[in-house]
């Protein structure tokens, strides 16, 4: 009884689409689990993780990150997990901080794979970038819930989130939902969010020149899903995230 009060519903807005039936396997703890990462003042740091156990049925990955006066953490992620693959990332931003964060979720199926951010502006001068992109197929689902807060003294911010999501089939689906919560005059924040389907145009072009279809579709695919990754500049990082985005794409097909 206390397990299954512990659990998420639909009332909590974080939650809004999830896969609660995924969840009743969870112990409630695993909810609680939440990896703490500081960086402190003055200090540049970049990590890159990948969610890819597909025999496992809920992977749920929570960190909550501070970041120092004047240092930057940058948060690369290929979500292409479980049947139910979430990661939840917190962040607090310090006076003149920067937070950058690329994700791309893939999956077929029944799937559902997402990201959930809530990345707050406390002090003046940070800045944060969010860009987030989704491929899916079968009747998979794809979830984007990315809030940005700015505090009243927190002028000066400058924080930006993009959301673009590929269908490869009609069964699939995207869901998005961004949040500015800006009490500061003197800001830069801007959102977008976009769902389609993949070029069909480009893709013939493409076969027309020789290439085969699946050839053609993975290049386009490829192409979408390097918008996340741009701002890495450990290229051998961006190389490994962009594969194991292919690698579970080609799986699944």
């Amino acid at each position: 009884m206390t397990a299954a009060l512990a659990l998420p519903t639909r009332r909590d807005e974080a939650w809004r689409y999830a896969d609660l039936d995924a969840l009743k396997d969870s112990a409630p703890a695993a909810l609680e689990c939440v990896e703490d990462i500081a960086v402190p003042a003055g200090e540049m740091r970049s990590e890159a993780r990948i969610i890819a156990d597909p025999a496992s049925g809920t992977q749920i990955m929570r960190l909550r990150i501070s970041i120092g006066e004047g240092a930057t953490y940058a948060l690369h992620i290929v979500n292409a997990g479980a049947h139910y693959a979430r990661a939840e990332v917190e962040v607090i931003l310090a006076e003149g901080a920067h937070f950058e964060f690329g994700g791309v979720t893939l999956g077929g199926g029944e799937t559902t794979r997402e990201f959930v951010t809530n990345v707050r502006h406390l002090h003046p001068h940070a800045t944060s970038s969010q860009v987030v992109r989704s491929v899916h197929w079968g009747r998979a689902t794809g979830n984007f819930l990315g809030r940005i807060e700015v505090a009243r003294g927190a002028q000066k911010t400058d924080a930006e989130q993009s959301f673009k999501a590929m269908l490869l089939e009609r069964g699939a689906s995207a869901n998005a939902k961004p949040e500015l919560e800006i009490f500061a005059d003197d800001v830069k924040c801007a959102h977008g969010a976009t769902v389609g389907e993949l070029d069909r145009q480009a893709a013939f072009y493409m076969a027309s020149r020789g290439l085969p279809p699946e050839r053609a579709q993975q290049l386009l695919i490829r192409a979408f899903i390097a918008d996340a990754f741009a701002a890495m500049e450990d290229e051998a990082e961006q190389q490994r995230l962009l594969d194991a985005a292919l690698d579970a794409l080609e799986a699944a097909s």
